[in-house]
């Protein structure tokens, strides 16, 4: 429907004279104020030279006459020259019988869809290959909150970028060489471990490793020494180390992703990368992008208005940065894509800044399509957490914790694990992107609103009814009441919120509106006689659509469906 009302002021600026007026269409905040609400006229008055009301005005005219009263019950005009639409009965229950019919197709992007607006109003993400780099957990560690957070936003904006008609391929980037790997290999020699068998041993042999190379020189020494061996590969012992290593870690993050919904087309490696990021720095060296400092080579970046980093030490080995950018040109190789976007923590922002400023030198093509998305701290009660200090909040054991805590209302287990990782979800993916996370455990999951478990209870509740209705999938919608419920209104909006959550990569937009959902479906049912009432058909129907709704964003947002709570 925002596509028609798009199309149709398009046609009004054509033949005002301002053709390529910039102007929003969207679902006001106040229900009073219509299911529409347009600044066209604001937007196009300046450049007619015409005072917005008066404008206003004449394109309402023009709209009641271009929409129809099929479409558009009435149309007014509010404050300086906002434009408000209101739906008629008609276009409404179009709607409910179209989430009703389409099932699981509700709400996403049609293959055969033309779209001739510009693309950032309509599915921006239609037909394109976008690969998304998420989770990027380090071998030899556990993994940790952080990367939870990443590996939930992540898998969100993949699934939102799906559903706009892209294909799409998921890659993670660990980090499997370098200062931190040889803390790690250092505490397993140290206590004589060669045939390390968990996470968690890694995890311990890390710590005691990071800190030897902050108070003893000696271990210090012995841990650079074991890093520049690690870069040559020539030690057969280390290296055979590294490898079990390095499989036991990829084990453990693969259950991971696994219970979380997630997985990766490519996994990517430090090890993977090396040679080309080195490659390629050491070529902007000759051209200028680079230079040298110290005996190291850095972007001057200070240049460019970004921070001056080290991408290759006077020790001759690549850091992040420098693997970052072999990374660019690996994913390139192996999935040429039309957008790559890159989903990492906030405290990578600034780095990142100057990493996308080099490849925009070396090759301006990459950058220009690589998109960089951060993601807040999930802060807990025992607020910020450091792996090195040894007190890291892992991945697993929050899990668990929350699972502990959610089989005290659900006894069966499949169903206490699905409502934690909804709680879980939900307590991330509500915020705006780059925003910090308060977790409350009891809020997360809590019943009565604003929680992952409050939405999958609404499903719930809402299947249970029309698995207690005698033939609820024939029902139709005829004897219609007069006017259309509350919770209409908001189904209809459904596949424009899912199309603006993925052009913005804003998973936080679905999770209101689907909050909101859940709240109305939840009065409407209170409030009506759905089996056995009044338009008994139709109610059916439009608990069909909720039912539709409510389970195609819950999919996209990676929360799972439990068939009972």
């Amino acid at each position: 429907m925002e596509e028609r009302i798009r199309k149709a002021i398009g046609e009004a600026f054509v033949q005002a004279g301002a053709p390529e007026t910039t102007f929003a269409v969207e679902r006001p905040s106040d229900p009073a104020h219509g299911d529409y609400a347009t600044n066209a006229a604001l937007a196009a008055a300046k450049a007619l030279g015409r005072k917005p009301r008066e404008f206003a005005d004449e394109l309402a005219r023009f709209l009641i006459e271009k929409l129809g009263k099929d479409i558009a019950s009435h149309i007014t005009v509010a404050g300086p020259g906002f434009v408000n639409i209101t739906l008629a009965r008609e276009a409404v229950a179009l709607a409910t019988v179209e989430a009703d019919a389409q099932g699981s197709e509700w709400g996403k992007a049609k293959p055969d869809k033309v779209w001739s607006l510009d693309a950032s109003q309509g599915e921006a993400f239609r037909g394109k290959r976008v690969i998304v780099e998420y989770s990027n957990p380090n071998a030899f560690k556990e993994m940790h909150v952080g990367h939870l957070v990443g590996t939930v936003v992540g898998e969100a904006i993949s699934q939102l970028i799906e559903n706009s008609g892209a294909k799409v391929a998921r890659d993670t980037f660990g980090g499997d060489i370098g200062p931190n790997v040889a803390k790690a290999l250092w505490g397993l020699r140290k206590n004589g471990i060669s045939e390390p068998a968990t996470a968690q041993e890694m995890g311990a042999a890390y710590v005691e490793g990071s800190n030897a190379y902050e108070s003893n020189p000696q271990a210090k020494e012995e841990i650079d020494t074991l890093n520049q061996a690690i870069y040559a590969g020539t030690d057969r012992e280390l290296m055979e180390l590294w490898r079990k290593g390095r499989d036991v870690s990829m084990e453990e993050f693969r259950r991971i992703w696994k219970l979380l919904g997630t997985h990766f087309d490519f996994e990517f490696f430090d090890s993977d990368t090396t040679e080309t990021g080195v490659r390629v720095v050491h070529d902007g060296l000759t051209k200028g992008i680079f230079e040298r400092s110290d005996g190291a080579i850095i972007y001057n970046g200070e240049k460019k208005g970004v921070h001056t980093m080290v991408f290759i030490t006077s020790h001759d080995t690549p850091t992040y940065e420098a693997k970052d950018i072999g990374l660019a040109f690996l994913k390139e190789e192996r999935w040429p894509s039309d957008e790559s976007i890159i989903v990492t923590g906030n405290e990578q922002a600034g780095r990142f800044k100057t990493v996308l400023a080099a490849l925009s030198e070396i090759a301006p093509l990459l950058a220009a399509k690589t998109k960089h998305i951060t993601t807040g701290f999930l802060k807990l009660s025992s607020g910020k957490m450091s792996s090195r200090e040894g007190n890291v909040v892992t991945t697993a054991g929050f899990i668990q914790d929350v699972t502990r805590k959610a089989s005290e209302k659900n006894a069966d287990p499949l169903i206490a694990e699905q409502v934690a990782l909804g709680a879980i979800k939900y307590m991330i993916l509500r915020q705006a992107p780059g925003s910090d996370i308060m977790f409350d455990e009891e809020k997360s999951l809590s019943l009565e609103g604003d929680s992952g478990p409050y939405l999958q209870y609404a499903l719930v509740r809402a299947r249970s009814v029309l698995a207690k209705a005698p033939n609820s999938q024939q029902s139709t919608a005829n004897a219609a009441p007069a006017e259309p419920a509350r919770i209409e209104r908001i189904i209809l909006h459904f596949p424009e919120v899912v199309a603006r959550a993925a052009r913005e990569l804003a998973p936080n937009l679905l999770v209101n509106y689907l909050t909101e959902l859940a709240g109305e479906w939840n009065s409407f049912y209170a409030q009506e006689r759905i089996i056995g009432g009044n338009h008994e058909a139709h109610k059916l129907m439009l608990a069909r659509a909720f039912v539709n709704t409510m389970s195609n964003g819950l999919t996209v947002l990676g929360i799972p469906v439990p068939e009972k709570m």
